[in-house]
């Protein structure tokens, strides 16, 4: 779980983003299961489009990796109304905005890609403190021990921020 002090800093910097951009109608901060870490998107249900941002990433990770193109960074829709920007934030999570069909659509990439590694240095730094702040557990001899599965990570997705 999130610390309350890192979600506010991720909702902080969506509303920064918002503020840059006037044409963004929406911004939201999603676990790469779909799961809401923080939101900004009056008018729009918020579970709701993160749980069809996974499912659209989903299909982005695949079709990326199908074509040889390499991991997930961005995904774009544009309806007839304006735009969804999709962008990789960190090992776990994505950032998708919403955009008004007048936006400069290079503009919302340059500012979707910052603010997607933003949010992903904020979430992935939480993370590891979380992960430091456990108790270490005991080893147990080898014929034991037994394996765990890893929670899926956007990392594993094959998503990046890396430029």
């Amino acid at each position: 779980m999130v610390p309350e002090q890192d979600l506010e800093a991720v909702l902080d910097e969506l509303r920064r983003l918002r503020a840059r951009v006037p044409q963004l109608t929406g911004a939201l901060a999603a676990g790469v299961d779909g799961l809401v870490v923080a939101h900004d998107t009056p008018g729009v249900e918020p579970e709701g489009l993160a749980a069809l941002t996974a499912a659209a990433l989903g299909v982005a990770v695949r079709v990326a990796d199908a074509t040889g193109n390499g991991g997930f960074r961005e995904l774009l829709v544009r309806g007839e109304h304006g735009y969804v920007a999709t962008y990789a934030a960190g090992r776990t999570a994505v950032l998708t905005l919403l955009a008004q069909d007048r936006v400069n659509v290079g503009r919302l990439h340059l500012e979707g890609r910052r603010a997607g590694a933003r949010v992903g240095e904020l979430l992935d730094a939480a993370e590891a403190a979380a992960q430091a702040a456990r108790p270490a557990t005991r080893t147990t001899p080898a014929r034991t021990r037994t394996t765990r599965t890893p929670r899926t990570t956007a990392a594993e997705a094959h998503t990046a921020t890396d430029s």
